[in-house]
Formats: C-alpha cells, sequence, structure tokens
C-alpha cells in the first residue's frame, strides 16, 4: 500500500526515510525536514507498508523459510527503489525481533542491504523501546507527568513509561500478535479454552515487570503501531465500546482511536463466537490481519488486566518516527550513543584521563591512514573513540582478562542507541584491543583492522597513563601492511614502550599482517 500526501516538492536534498522490518508488516516513510520556530517537525511525504509475516515464517529450529525470506527480500527491493539515490546519512534501516533470533539472519540482513541499497540495523528490544517512545511522544498531545506507551508487534511487545520526549522504564516482552496467535491458535483455529490460555500465557510476561512500571505510574497511556490501531478501529467499526457484543454494519460516531476494557471484552466474546478466524465477521477485519489479530486481541487484554488499564488513546507513530527523530538527533548532535557512553563511564568509574588520551590518540592515527571508501571516517572516528571510553569497564570486575569483560559488556548490555551491530563491532575491538590477535583473525565478518591498529598503538603509547612524554608518530598503510615511524633517540630513553612495539609488531606479523617499525 503506498499513500502519497500533498506536500511541497519532493526534494530529496531534506528528506530522510525510515525502514522497519518487523515481524508482521515491513513500513517505510519518507518525510520532509521542517525547521519551524519551535524546532524540527517531520512532514509525511510518502508510507509503504507491506504484510510480509516475517515471524510466521520462522521453524521451529528458528530459521527463516524460504518463502517468508523471498517475500521479505521482494519487498525490501521494492523498498530501495523508493530512496535509490538519497543520501546515506538521511536514511536509517531497522529490523526487531524475528531477526534478532532467526539464526539465519545475518543471511538474511546481508541480501537485503543489497536489494535496499542501505545498512541494516539489527536492534535490541530495549533500543526498540525507546525509538518507539521517541516516535509516539513526538505524535500525540503533551501531557503533565508520565504516559505509558504500549507496543504490541509480531513478535515482541514494548512497554515504556516517560516523561515528554524521555523514555524512563523501558520493556521488550517476548510475547507478540503473530508468535501468539501461532502458538495458540494454530492453523485459526479457536476456542474459549486456548483463548484463556493465551492470556494466562501473556499476563505471566507482564507480571515480571508490573511491579515497576505500577510504581513509577502514569497520567496517560498510549497504544501505538499495527495491533493497537486495527484493535482501535475493529472497536469502534464494530461498536463494542457502546453495545458490548452489537454488530454493527458500518463506522459509528466517534474516534477509533481509543480502546476500552469493555470494547475488549466484546471483542473476544464475539470472538468466541466462531471456530476458526476465517468464519469470523467482524466490519473492518482485514484479510492481512485476520490470522494474527486473536493472538493480538490476548495480549492487549493481559496488558489492560495486569497493569489496570481501563481506556488507551492510539496513535499512528511509532518505531518508524522514532527512528527518524533519532536520525535527526545525530546530525544535530544529540546522539543517544553519547549520552549512553557516558552513563557507562560513570557506572564503571572509568579513569576519564586515560580513555580521553588513548582516544585521542588512536583519533589521530586514524586520520593519517587512507578513508575509507565505504563507511564515513566520522562515523569510524566517533567509533573508536566510544571504545577508548569504554576499553577498561572490564577492570570494574578484574584486572586479570579485563578486555575480556569489557568486551562482555559491551556486546550484551542494554546500550539505547547502539544497533546490535554496533555492539558486536565494539566487543571486537574490546577484545582485540589488547592480547593476541588470533581470536579476530578467525573471525571472518570482523574487518574493523585499521581502527583495531590505531587503538594498539595508541595503548602500547599511553602505557604509561601521562600525556608528558608522548612520541611524534607517523603511521601508514598499503595492501594491509601497516608501518609505524618515530625517533630512534625516544624509544631508547623508553625501551619498555620499544620492547611493546616489538612485541606489537611479531603478534601482527603471526597473523598475517605485515608491520614494520622505522626508527629516525
Amino acid at each position: 500500500m503506498i499513500t502519497v500526501t500533498d506536500s511541497p516538492k519532493d526534494n530529496s536534498s531534506d528528506l530522510v526515510a525510515a525502514v522497519d522490518l518487523g515481524s508482521n508488516s515491513f513500513r517505510m516513510l519518507v518525510a520532509q525536514v521542517v525547521q519551524t520556530p519551535s524546532g524540527t517537525q517531520l512532514r509525511p511525504i510518502d508510507t509503504l507498508r507491506e504484510s510480509v509475516r516475517l515471524a510466521a515464517g520462522l521453524t521451529d529450529d528458528k530459521l527463516l523459510g524460504n518463502d517468508a525470506y523471498q517475500r521479505g527480500i521482494t519487498a525490501i527491493r521494492r523498498f530501495g527503489e523508493r530512496i535509490r539515490g538519497f543520501d546515506p546519512a538521511k536514511v536509517r534501516a531497522v529490523a526487531t525481533n524475528t531477526l534478532r533470533v532467526a539464526k539465519n539472519a545475518p543471511n538474511f540482513v546481508r541480501d537485503a542491504e543489497k536489494a535496499l541499497g542501505f545498512p541494516i540495523e539489527i536492534i535490541a528490544g530495549v533500543e526498540e523501546a525507546r525509538l518507539i517512545y521517541i516516535g509516539a511522544a513526538h505524535e500525540v498531545p503533551a501531557v503533565q507527568g508520565n504516559r505509558l506507551v504500549v507496543d504490541i508487534g509480531g513478535g515482541s511487545t514494548e512497554l515504556i513509561i516517560g516523561k515528554a520526549y524521555e523514555p524512563k522504564l523501558m520493556e521488550s516482552l517476548y510475547i507478540g500478535c503473530v508468535s501468539h496467535s501461532l502458538r495458540f491458535f494454530p492453523k485459526g483455529n479457536i476456542d474459549s479454552h486456548a483463548f484463556k490460555e493465551a492470556e494466562l500465557a501473556a499476563r505471566r510476561e507482564i507480571q515480571v515487570i508490573s511491579g515497576a512500571f505500577l510504581k513509577t505510574g502514569w497520567k496517560q497511556v498510549i497504544g501505538s503501531s499495527g495491533t493497537a490501531r486495527a484493535l482501535a478501529e475493529l472497536i469502534s467499526d464494530n461498536d463494542f465500546n457502546n453495545h458490548g457484543d452489537g454488530l454493527t454494519m458500518g463506522r459509528v460516531n466517534g474516534s477509533s482511536g481509543l480502546i476500552t476494557r469493555d470494547g475488549l471484552k466484546a471483542m473476544k466474546k464475539h470472538l468466541l463466537k466462531y471456530e476458526h478466524v476465517s468464519q469470523v465477521e467482524m466490519v473492518g477485519l482485514k484479510d492481512d490481519r485476520r490470522a494474527v489479530w486473536p493472538g493480538g486481541l490476548a495480549i492487549m487484554i493481559a496488558v489492560f488486566d495486569e497493569l489496570g488499564i481501563e481506556s488507551m488513546e492510539v496513535t499512528d507513530a511509532a518505531l518508524r518516527i522514532g527512528v527518524l527523530y533519532d536520525l535527526l538527533g545525530r546530525s544535530q548532535h544529540a546522539d543517544m550513543r553519547y549520552v549512553t557512553v557516558e552513563q557507562f563511564m560513570q557506572r564503571y568509574a572509568v579513569d576519564r584521563d586515560q580513555a580521553s588520551r588513548v582516544g585521542n590518540l588512536a583519533a589521530e592515527f586514524l586520520s593519517q591512514l587512507p578513508k575509507p571508501d565505504l563507511e564515513s571516517r566520522t562515523d569510524n572516528i566517533a567509533l573508536l573513540q566510544w571504545v577508548a571510553n569504554l576499553h577498561e569497564i572490564g577492570l570494574s570486575i578484574s584486572h586479570n582478562g579485563y578486555h575480556k569483560h569489557s568486551a562482555y559488556i559491551a556486546g550484551n548490555a542494554d546500550m539505547p542507541g547502539f544497533s546490535k551491530n554496533d555492539q558486536a563491532r565494539l566487543a571486537a575491538l574490546l577484545i582485540g584491543h589488547t592480547g593476541k590477535l588470533g581470536k579476530l583473525a578467525n573471525n571472518s565478518s570482523f574487518s574493523d583492522w585499521r581502527m583495531l591498529f590505531c587503538l594498539r598503538l595508541a595503548q602500547v603509547l599511553c602505557r604509561g597513563r601521562s600525556d608528558g612524554d608522548l612520541p611524534k608518530v607517523k603511521v601508514s598503510e598499503g595492501n594491509g601492511a601497516y608501518s609505524v615511524s618515530l625517533s630512534e633517540e625516544w624509544t631508547k630513553e623508553h625501551p619498555l614502550t620499544e620492547f611493546s612495539l616489538e612485541k606489537e609488531a611479531a603478534e601482527w606479523e603471526r597473523v598475517g599482517r605485515p608491520y614494520s617499525i622505522n626508527l629516525k
């Protein structure tokens, strides 16, 4: 489905695009960035949605089946045509729960990136929750105090409490309308026992987090994205809010943007009249939702019951709107990743002087090397300095093998703003910033050798943890070979550093990467 709104000229110089590869639907939003006296706004230009049902294509052993795989690639190829020629800095594509769990997700992402023409990030559940909140907060009326945002997707459900534009409490649960429907209503069969089991299973998941959410509290409840919107429209179209189980053929007066406890109960009562989803008669029930809405309904009822919700406003805005505002934040120096790294530095009591010393020197070395063909030098320097800021967080656990602890934390912790790929790159550079290189040489997916060279060299030279006596160093690279040039007189006065540089060169040679030290 393609919807084009009336808008100013479609000038790609001021357009941004977000691609959301969800578990049920793939969506894309193209928007114009409009600067107003009150701040930056996004004006939708084009939206695309395709029901791909990716989660329904997961096999028992967590592999994407061929049909779902091909449906996804075909849809993404069409998306790619629409944003062909866009500045890569103005496009962000994210993938959610199904690609978090699918074992062949790396293969899918590789093929999808070729079809789209832009990188695709698999984001963690908590990062998805953060972006959902940002999107919803920008599109709903302001409220004094906290708001609760609930987003039931195809494979996961995100619940977030925040204030204004800032999320405060975020959770991602492994229950979604597709996965829940497949589990409790296989082949579309419906009965009261299965529905009760679906509700109880969802309530058990929500109970784990309900205490903290209820304690924090909220003034406003918002349901975001597809499932909430579909339920609200069905409740309104069929007059479930006003007449219980009365089925009215046609839209009734009033808003379709509200879900009530009574409306959900009336919808459930109506659903249980039937034995199969194909038999259900309901105004506005779309074919691409028919198989998955029972699972979404059961989860929404569980959310209402566990959190004591009576009514919920609904907005269409969610992940893709949040992705765009976050993308704009990065270009306007409000990148959440900097905030996250700062929080980690505080939490693990990082020696900030040493982190800055190593990061600045590594960045200086990287600036001397050839610019990458397919990557942004600015982005790589930012990544390198984040690694430097985090390289000693493992010391909070143990000095022995601290780099392993640093890498584990960065690879597995919730890090708002960072994609799964970002965290994997961080972890690889952290595990490799000292010690043996063999662990990365055997990793075919590792490609950040240039940054690792700069980081390790900076680590060696900054071992004394002092700014006062660092030499002038020139570095170069050609055909995978690295060269380090510095003063012979300086090395004679620093025999430990000279010895460490010789060991470093030998380590790189050991993994087949030439490394020369030139003393002048």
